[in-house]
């Protein structure tokens, strides 16, 4: 149980630890308090008269508190203990944690508590072998400052405590007698300064720091809850899931400096800030149940919008920023730059989500204010995506140190390969970034004639957006294999990989609708489809590794784009397939949704098996469950209205669906399994 990690979080902030609560720094994961990129606490480990202490049990309460009961010693005297110890941690924009010492004996007892603290102010970028820094501890008024400065970058932990302790540069103890079945309390808590030019905190002036009453967490998290629509199903562990992805989408949220509205982070534990991607397809995802992420996030992403040609951040005019790091690392160049703006996808991603959350929310108003930025996204298909000038978007990184040298959602290194394994040349073209300039130009048309009254550029888009599709069925599109290319070379051939992206390219609509079934067939074949899900690359091509996260993985988000994109050509059978594998995968490994798992097949693994550097939560992995519920329930806004097409996996009985939030106001939608569940083709959703 000693190994088990046990993590709390609220916003990019959180904390990872054993699970008796003590703190140590392991080269594989992050474990420590972590805020902002940076680690605060790297040694925090409780001792009771100079022995360990060993978990008995846990009562995790919720994302962002947690409580351990223990007893000091050895196993062997767990019968005989006669003192125990409880540890309530909590975390918001501090860390807070009271231990609880408890006498169970008839006796007055005396204890030595110590707390041994420690900070190495780790770059989270840098966990697995950590540099060196020169920190300063100092003992001030009972409380014990751990300070790190390097220039202009400053970040300080500062830990206090309750009750009177004897405090020296490695932590605190407290020398304590309790009465015959007594108690002893102390609350430990730890600040954490990011501090910038002028010796300030950077969060100093921000609305969201200055509030005199902190938000109450559980106040908020049960309002985020009932606000979300209510699910009821026979299957209690998928209504136990869905809960269970509300409350991790909650915990992660996280307001940006300089920002006062709460965005969804990447997930834990590497990617706690916002990523353009991430962030967007996590809005996509939840516009049915939590749609106030949207224009927060379009507002941020807008405002940090590209405006310059620039190597070193891969930044052009119009372009959507890729992620936003605060760590040291990217302030002082060791790693990619603090606004970083490697991903060829966000940019079309911006266009698309601003357009469905007005489909869904009927908010004008936001689509006229974010014109320009739409607009500039827009213009940089073609002006910088357009690289060859054959009129597909591409990439190639500018930053040639330490920029991704994929920048589509597969952004390993060895991510874009052919079925033989060969890389293709730069500027590559993958084909989902088709699919997805195809969708922006469409959507942009609807936003330009409805809303921006510019029926001339309207035209335009549609012109444009239609010669695509044609140009792409004609040179992606592998006949004697009956799949599109996985991207194209720079002098046009095909990477003929069959891969995932497939169905993106039906979520976008791009693909001709006579080819969708030969594309389906594919993706839920033996070779794509694993039984939990559909792989990211398909078995039996040279490069294929089901432990390979871009190569063989199996991605709850990826997947919850293709089931979106098969209800739409009417494949609805096979999206119920998958609606059915990935929900297996959450009932049967339990807890937060796994970033990505093992392609192993079903039959030869019966459990689920998560990928070592796999994070959880994850936004966009809880956003899965709750787009797999849309699409469970062939939701659609048309209109001022929601179209409900339900479509069950077998075994789901009844599935209602209760006051979805839109345009409309508030309303229902209820589905019930057919006999022999999900039959034949439908007509499309869109």
């Amino acid at each position: 149980m000693r190994n088990e990690l046990v993590q709390v979080m609220a916003g990019n902030a959180f904390a990872v630890s054993d699970a008796t609560g003590d703190m140590r720094p392991d080269p594989r994961t992050p474990v420590g308090l972590f805020s902002f990129d940076t680690r605060f606490l790297s040694h925090w480990v409780l001792r009771v008269n100079g022995q360990p202490l060993y978990a008995l049990s846990r009562d995790d309460v919720t994302y962002f508190e947690t409580r351990f009961f223990l007893v000091p010693g050895t196993a062997t005297h767990y019968v005989d203990a006669d003192v125990s110890v409880i540890r309530h941690r909590s975390i918001d924009d501090s860390f807070n944690e009271r231990i609880t010492v408890l006498n169970h004996s008839a006796n007055p007892a005396e204890f030595t508590v110590r707390m041994e603290m420690g900070s190495d102010f780790a770059d989270t970028a840098e966990i697995k072998s950590p540099q060196p820094r020169r920190t300063e501890v100092l003992v001030d008024k009972g409380q014990l400052r751990l300070c790190y400065e390097r220039g202009r970058f400053g970040r300080e932990t500062t830990i206090s405590s309750t009750e009177p302790a004897e405090v020296d540069q490695g932590g605190m103890t407290f020398r304590i007698r309790v009465a015959p079945n007594g108690t002893w309390t102390t609350n430990l808590h730890v600040a954490t300064t990011i501090r910038g030019a002028g010796a300030q905190d950077l969060r100093a002036s921000l609305e969201a720091h200055q509030r005199i009453v902190r938000q109450d967490m559980r106040e908020d998290l049960r309002d985020w809850l009932e606000n979300a629509p209510t699910l009821i199903t026979p299957r209690d562990e998928v209504a136990t899931a869905y809960r269970g992805a509300l409350t991790d989408l909650a915990g992660l949220r996280y307001e940006p400096l300089a920002y006062i509205e709460p965005v969804p982070v990447g997930g834990m534990p590497w990617a706690m800030s916002l990523y353009g991607r991430d962030s967007m397809i996590t809005c996509l995802q939840t516009l049915a149940f939590t749609p106030e992420l949207a224009p927060a996030t379009l507002r941020i992403l807008a405002m940090d919008q590209g405006g310059r040609l620039d190597d070193e951040h891969d930044e052009e005019p119009g372009k959507i920023l890729g992620e936003l790091r605060y760590g040291e690392s990217a302030a002082f160049g060791a790693a990619a730059p603090t606004m970083y703006y490697g991903a060829a996808d966000t940019t079309p991603l911006f266009v698309i989500l601003l357009d469905e959350y007005e489909r869904w929310s009927g908010d004008a108003a936001l689509v006229r204010e974010l014109r320009h930025p739409a607009r500039m996204a827009l213009d940089w298909l073609d002006e910088y995506g357009d690289i060859t000038g054959d009129g597909y978007v591409r990439y190639q990184r500018r930053n040639t140190r330490r920029g991704l040298i994929n920048q589509s959602w597969k952004n390993s290194p060895d991510a874009v390969v052919d079925r033989h394994g060969r890389e293709p040349a730069f500027p590559r073209a993958t084909c989902e970034l088709q699919g997805y300039a195809y969708d922006a130009k469409r959507r942009g048309a609807r936003l330009a004639r409805e809303i921006w009254g510019d029926p001339q550029y309207a035209d335009r888009l549609e012109r444009e957006a239609a010669e695509l599709k044609e140009r792409f069925n004609r040179d992606f599109w592998l006949p004697e294999r009956g799949y599109y290319a996985f991207a194209l070379e720079p002098d046009g051939r095909p990477v003929d990989a069959l891969t995932s992206n497939n169905g993106h390219l039906l979520w976008s609509r791009i693909a001709e609708q006579d080819r969708a079934e030969s594309v389906a067939r594919h993706l839920l074949g033996p070779r794509m489809f694993s039984g939990w899900g559909v792989r990211t690359y398909a078995e039996g091509q040279l490069p294929y590794n089901p432990v390979g996260a871009h190569l063989g993985g199996v991605w709850p988000s990826d997947n919850a784009l293709i089931a979106a994109g098969l209800r739409r050509y009417g494949c609805d059978v096979e999206a119920a397939r998958i609606v059915a594998g990935i929900f297996d995968v959450v009932e049967t490994l339990r807890g937060p949704v796994p970033e990505v798992i093992a392609g192993y097949s079903r039959e030869q693994t019966k459990y689920p098996v998560q990928l070592p550097a796999a994070g959880r939560p994850q936004s966009w992995s809880s956003g899965a469950l709750l787009m797999l519920i849309g699409v469970m329930m062939g939701l659609r806004p048309v209109g001022e209205n929601l179209l409900v097409n339900p479509v069950l996996p077998e075994g789901y009985g009844r599935v209602e669906l209760l006051d979805i939030p839109g345009r409309w106001g508030r309303t229902d939608s209820y589905g019930r399994e057919r006999p022999g569940g999900a039959r034949g083709r439908r007509p499309r959703l869109r």
